[in-house]
């Protein structure tokens, strides 16, 4: 991998991960477009340790608030909306783990190819509008409740379908659940964390069985600029969603899928 390419995969992935746009569908087009072949494990480990390291400093008050709360609840059953956020959390994080696992293999052999991350990128881009126009924007994420939790869940257990979009289908399913578009964005942000962190491990480990050469110098560099960029990201997504709505991705979504359908049909 030359620097460009390990910039552009690293920004690509940053920017992808938070917004409801799909990182999939992005990360084929370059592949397209330049004739790359695939940038291997070790380098998708990188990029991720990036996002993940974003996403956790980013809420790093909260999510101390939040530890604390939650080893108060355990040993001092004293619970608060920090507590209860924190239980939510791994509550939602329940059926992605599970499902991630059962449905593997059959992802891998039957829903990997690009017609379908070309399809999905469309489908869940319309349920996105939906989403948007149906929610009532109510509540906080410190009021999603355990079972408004639990759907936001099986939602994100829908994303290891690929051109889903983890962010796009867990801010859906939140709005849809009458969250608030900056709250449902920011319980799916933190929803992201052990998830990320999952898929590392998972990564990782399948990286160290795999015969690959190790570029270190590309898998600093790709986390530095994935760090930079979902950094970025979480924080202008925050600032403006309240004010433009899903609309624009929604709309950027349907040009996306038709643009892989163009490479990959004609």
């Amino acid at each position: 991998m030359d620097t460009f390419q390990v910039i552009l995969l690293a920004i690509i992935q940053g920017i992808t991960e938070f917004l409801p746009i799909s990182s999939s569908a992005h990360l084929i087009l370059p592949a397209h477009i330049f004739g790359w072949e695939d940038q291997g494990l070790a380098f998708d480990v990188a990029v991720h340790i990036g996002s993940l390291l974003a996403v956790i400093i980013y809420f790093r008050a909260e999510l101390w608030l939040m530890l604390k709360a939650w080893l108060n609840s355990i040993f001092h059953k004293q619970h608060t909306q920090d507590s209860k956020l924190a239980w939510w959390i791994i509550l939602a994080t329940l059926p992605a783990v599970v499902i991630g696992f059962t449905a593997k293999d059959f992802i891998e052999t039957y829903l990997r190819g690009p017609e379908v991350i070309a399809i999905t990128t469309v489908l869940f881009g319309l349920l996105l509008w939906v989403g948007d126009k149906m929610s009532r924007n109510e509540l906080t994420e410190y009021q999603t409740g355990w079972r408004k939790a639990l759907l936001i869940g099986f939602a994100q257990a829908l994303a290891v379908i690929p051109g889903t979009s983890r962010s796009g289908i867990t801010i859906t399913a939140a709005l849809m659940l009458g969250l608030q578009r900056e709250a449902a964005a920011r319980f799916s942000f933190l929803m992201s964390i052990p998830v990320i962190l999952g898929a590392a491990i998972l990564m990782s480990k399948d990286a160290i069985t795999q015969p690959q050469v190790f570029d270190m110098q590309a898998m600093i560099l790709g986390i530095v600029m994935s760090f930079i960029a979902a950094y970025a990201c979480i924080h202008l997504f925050l600032k403006i969603i309240s004010r433009i709505g899903m609309t624009p991705f929604v709309l950027y979504r349907l040009a996306l899928g038709a643009l892989l359908c163009g490479f990959i049909f004609f």
